[in-house]
């Protein structure tokens, strides 16, 4: 099981994203404080439990997280300011969102951009080390998933509904034959040689 807290004494959010290296749609990431004393043994990263296993944790977290949030930066503003400052800007936006301010943050990963009044520790692969940031990347996972799969309602030949935005082969095929969407982040790489892109 994973540790449940980084110190003894601190209110700790654990902050996470996801889609960060995705094709298209937003980033996602979510900040959780847990109690001290929670405990999970299927809690882990989100990339390594099933679809069913998230769906199955999120409403535990959610109801029994002492605050949580989740928030989402736009593939316009991915564009703008490049993904990595996305992706903190995203768990900043969490961050604001908490219904109780955190004495200390945990981040997932090895940089993070300063959070105004709250000290932060980024911990590599820390997903997969504390309850708090795990339970950070299955809300994110999980809200991002529910928002491609509506995405993909409108926009079926991407396959979105599996793929989630990622660059797998069907839906690198999908962009060359029809394009690019809106959703798309024109910041990225859509195909190896960049052709047959509709802008």
């Amino acid at each position: 099981m994973l540790k449940s807290n980084y110190t003894k004494n601190l209110s700790e959010a654990g902050c996470d994203e996801a889609g960060r290296g995705c094709l298209a749609g937003p980033v996602f990431a979510a900040a959780v404080i847990l109690p001290k004393k929670f405990k999970n043994k299927v809690l882990n990263d989100s990339k390594q439990l099933t679809d069913a296993q998230r769906k199955e944790l999120r409403p535990i977290i959610e109801e029994q997280a002492i605050a949580w949030a989740v928030a989402q930066v736009e593939v316009t503003e991915i564009d703008s300011i490049n993904i990595l400052n996305a992706s903190f800007l995203a768990m900043h936006k969490a961050i604001d969102k908490l219904k109780i301010k955190p004495e200390l943050l945990l981040i997932d990963g090895n940089r993070f951009k300063i959070y105004p009044g709250i000290p932060h520790h980024c911990i590599i692969q820390g997903d997969g080390i504390y309850l708090s940031i795990a339970a950070a990347s299955v809300l994110a996972k999980t809200y991002r998933d529910d928002y491609m799969d509506k995405l993909h309602e409108q926009f079926p030949h991407y396959h979105w509904i599996t793929n989630k935005g990622y660059g797998t082969e069907k839906h690198r095929e999908a962009i060359q034959e029809f394009g690019i969407t809106d959703h798309h982040r024109k910041s990225f790489r859509q195909l190896p040689d960049q052709i047959a892109l509709s802008f």
